[in-house]
């Protein structure tokens, strides 16, 4: 910020402050002499329209209470949607971004009168309402270490908890890039030393995280726009499969209603029933998203995604025909 534009803001506060303010009495507060206060007061008036007036009784103000220096132009609309955004972190606890944005929206509203702040803000509350689901416990001291190594191309190293092992394991990491998946989700995806190929480790899972001195140079044919187009939710791994899952007439509307992966065609049948057709990597999630459609989705291909869903099924009949399972 130059010195000049910082010291129109601090005459302007000045002047909405309650204290009566001469030319004296703002040159002594801004440490400058009393020709350069009159010439920035000459200044905001020519310049920016500025309403401010001088009398015995008030000293310098603002005829006008209502006029903001514009120093920043943001609309009513543009302050909603920041403010609308920074709900939407909130919903999602964890996010290591909100206390941030809050914080710059507040300072923005510094330019807006102060009743239509008030309104604003009454209509985010009162109009507008989201739900994050489960919460999550991210350290947000982990969060910015791995922002700083994926921007230096800084090699970590990391204690990591894998929950499908219930095990914690030490990992050396080159980390690429931070995803976060459905707003909730936050994984960091990079080179594992250890299994010497890309892997995905969600970052709440971190329990210690070191940044190494050495430099990692990324893998030049990893890119990943296609990297995550590939996968299907946040599965990584394996190669591009095949996979036809078919959805009977009630269940086809929720299917057709969204987007489910870039590369999906949808085939649909007479009956109102529908076949999704895509390419992915990875088949544990996509068994996990199936069964959640319970009789509704049948899977027609590859055969290795049959049999997971078929495995699955079968155990869970086996549990629920266990004596004590269910009392």
């Amino acid at each position: 910020m130059s010195r000049h534009l910082e010291r129109l803001l601090q005459i302007d506060a000045l002047l909405r402050s309650k204290q009566r303010h001469t030319a004296d009495s703002l040159a002594k507060e801004l440490e400058i002499s009393e020709r350069t206060v009159r010439n920035d007061l000459n200044f905001l008036r020519d310049r920016y329209g500025a309403p401010i007036e001088c009398t015995r009784q008030q000293g310098y103000h603002y005829t006008d209470p209502d006029w903001r220096l514009p120093t920043i132009t943001l609309s009513k609309g543009e302050l909603f949607a920041l403010t609308v955004g920074a709900r939407m972190l909130e919903a999602y606890a964890g996010s290591t971004y909100a206390d941030d944005l809050r914080s710059a929206i507040a300072r923005l509203a510094e330019r807006l009168p102060e009743q239509s702040w008030v309104d604003l803000q009454q209509l985010a509350d009162d109009r507008i309402l989201f739900r994050g689901g489960a919460e999550i416990h991210l350290d947000p001291e982990i969060w910015h270490k791995l922002e700083d190594a994926c921007q230096m191309h800084k090699t970590v190293n990391m204690t990591y908890y894998t929950a499908s092992r219930d095990a914690i394991s030490a990992r050396k990491l080159d980390p690429y890039v931070l995803h976060i998946y459905r707003g909730t989700n936050p994984y960091v995806i990079g080179y594992c030393h250890q299994r010497q190929e890309i892997r995905w480790f969600r970052v709440d899972r971190i329990k210690q995280l070191e940044i190494r001195d050495e430099t990692f140079v990324p893998d030049p044919t990893f890119d990943a726009r296609d990297h995550l187009e590939m996968i299907f939710q946040h599965e990584a791994g394996g190669i591009p499969l095949p996979v036809a899952i078919w959805f009977d007439p009630p269940t086809a509307p929720y299917i057709r209603e969204r987007r489910w992966h870039p590369t999906q065609e949808i085939q649909e049948h007479p009956d109102g029933s529908l076949t999704l057709c895509m390419v992915v990597r990875g088949l544990n999630d996509l068994k996990r998203w199936v069964l959640g459609y319970g009789k509704g989705a049948i899977v027609r291909e590859p055969p290795e995604l049959v049999q997971l869903v078929r495995d699955e099924v079968e155990g869970m009949g086996k549990s629920y025909n266990t004596p004590g399972v269910v009392e």
